[in-house]
C-alpha cells in the first residue's frame, strides 16, 4: 500500500500482543530489519548510511524506536512487563473469552445463526438431503480454520457429518497452533465463549490427561488466548449441538523438527507419549468421542514467502499435491501422510498436517471419505489457501 505517496509495509502481530498494527516506508522498513537484538543504534544509523549515502539523524531513529516500544514491537522492558500483564489475566479467567467474535464471524447469536445456515444451504454447501448410507457414528473430523468468510461452506460439509452420522457428546480438538510454542502441545481447562453459548472444556479429562503427561502442557496455555483454530470449531459445535457436550481443547505446534531430521513421528517420544497419555485418559473415561483436526492445507504464493504466483497452472498442480495428501488421510495413514509432507519438504505450507496425524493417530485404524475440498485464491495480491473438509470412521 502507498502512504502518502511511499509505498508502505503493514506490521502486524498476529499474536495479538500488540494491538494495533504499524505502518513503515521502505526506509522505515529496513530499519526495523535491523533491531535483531545484536545492533546498537550506531550500528544501525552505520548501515542506513552504507545503504543510502544519508546521514540518518539519532534523533530520528530514536524517535522510530520509542513509537515501535510504544505499540509493543520491540522486545523491551516496558514490553515484558505488557506481557506479563497479559498472561496474568488471562490465567485469572474462568473461560476463554471468543476473541475473534466481530472480525472473522458474527458477534451476535441470531446474525451468526443465520449466517451459518446459509452455508449450509448455500449453492457451495452440504444441503439438506438425507445420508447416503446407513448412520454410523463420526469417530473423526478433518474442518478448515480458515476464517468462515472463505471457507464456511467446507465447515458446513465437515459438521453436516455429525448429523449425518451421529453419536459423539466428547469432542477432542486438534488446532494448528500458528505462533511458537516452548512445547509441542497446549492445553488448557477454560471454556470456549461463542455467541451462542459457551462450549464447555472437560476438566476431568484434561486434568487426567495432564497428569499422564512427562511435561507441563499448561505451559503454552497462553497460545489459546489468539489462537483461532479451535475457536472456530466450538462456534460450529455450538451451532450444530443443542445437547450437552464437551471439548478437549489440544494446540498442536510445527513438526519441522522431524521433518528436517528425517524422523517417523512414532519415533518422536514426545509425540508418542501424547497418544499414549489421550488413549489411556479415553479408556479411563468411557464415552462417545470424536476427533476434529482443526486444519487448513497449502499456502502458496507471493504472500507467503514463493518467489512468483499463484497461477491457474499452479493451483491445478497444488490440488493434484492436496488431493493425494487426502487419500492417505482418508485410508488413516498417519506416517503416510507425514512422509508425504516431508517428502516436498512441505513446500506447499501444510499448517494442518500436525492436527491431521495427531487426529490418524488417536483414532487408528479408520478409513473416511472426502466431503468437500475449495481453495481460496486472490491471484493479484499472491495468494492461495487450500482446505478440505472430511469424516473419518
Amino acid at each position: 500500500m502507498q502512504i502518502d505517496g511511499q509505498e508502505a509495509t503493514c506490521l502486524r502481530d498476529p499474536e495479538g500482543l500488540a494491538e494495533h498494527p504499524v505502518f513503515l516506508t521502505a526506509p522505515q522498513a529496513f530499519l526495523v530489519s535491523l533491531m535483531n537484538g545484536n545492533n546498537s543504534l550506531r550500528d544501525i544509523q552505520a548501515c542506513y548510511f552504507r545503504r543510502t549515502a544519508e546521514i540518518l539523524p539519532m534523533e530520528a531513529l530514536e524517535k522510530l524506536v520509542a513509537q515501535l516500544d510504544e505499540h509493543r514491537y520491540l522486545d523491551s522492558p516496558a514490553f515484558t512487563l505488557h506481557h506479563e500483564a497479559l498472561v496474568w489475566e488471562f490465567r485469572q479467567q474462568p473461560s476463554r473469552p471468543a476473541r475473534h467474535a466481530g472480525s472473522a464471524y458474527e458477534n451476535e447469536a441470531d446474525a451468526l445463526r443465520r449466517k451459518i445456515s446459509e452455508y449450509f444451504a448455500g449453492p457451495d454447501g452440504p444441503g439438506a438431503a438425507p445420508a447416503p448410507e446407513p448412520a454410523r457414528p463420526a469417530r473423526g473430523l478433518i474442518a478448515p480454520h480458515i476464517d468462515f468468510q472463505r471457507g464456511g461452506p467446507t465447515y458446513a460439509h465437515a459438521y453436516r457429518a455429525l448429523i449425518d452420522h451421529p453419536g459423539a457428546d466428547r469432542f477432542i480438538i486438534f488446532g494448528t497452533c500458528h505462533t511458537a510454542m516452548k512445547r509441542r502441545f497446549a492445553l488448557t481447562t477454560k471454556d470456549f465463549e461463542t455467541p451462542l453459548g459457551s462450549a464447555a472444556t472437560d476438566r476431568e479429562f484434561v486434568h487426567r490427561l495432564a497428569a499422564r503427561l512427562p511435561h507441563d502442557y499448561f505451559e503454552d496455555e497462553f497460545s489459546h488466548r489468539g489462537e483461532h483454530a479451535i475457536e472456530f470449531q466450538a462456534v460450529c459445535l455450538r451451532y450444530l449441538l443443542q445437547g450437552d457436550f464437551k471439548i478437549i481443547p489440544i494446540l498442536v505446534g510445527s513438526f519441522h523438527d522431524l521433518i528436517a531430521s528425517r524422523r517417523r513421528a512414532t519415533e518422536d517420544p514426545e509425540t508418542s507419549a501424547f497418544v499414549s497419555a489421550i488413549a489411556g485418559t479415553a479408556a479411563e473415561m468411557p464415552g462417545r468421542y470424536c476427533v476434529i483436526a482443526a486444519a487448513d492445507l497449502a499456502h502458496v504464493g507471493r504472500h507467503f514467502g514463493d518467489p512468483a504466483g499463484p497461477s491457474e497452472a499452479t493451483l491445478r498442480e497444488v490440488a493434484r499435491q492436496d488431493q493425494a495428501f487426502l487419500q492417505l488421510v482418508t485410508q488413516g495413514d498417519a506416517e503416510g501422510a507425514l512422509r508425504f509432507i516431508a517428502a516436498e519438504d512441505d513446500r506447499r505450507r501444510v499448517c494442518g498436517y500436525p492436527p491431521i496425524y495427531m487426529t490418524l493417530r488417536c483414532l487408528d485404524h479408520t478409513d473416511g471419505k472426502i466431503l468437500n475440498y475449495q481453495q481460496w485464491a486472490d491471484l493479484q495480491a499472491g495468494a492461495a489457501v487450500t482446505f478440505a473438509a472430511a469424516v473419518l470412521f
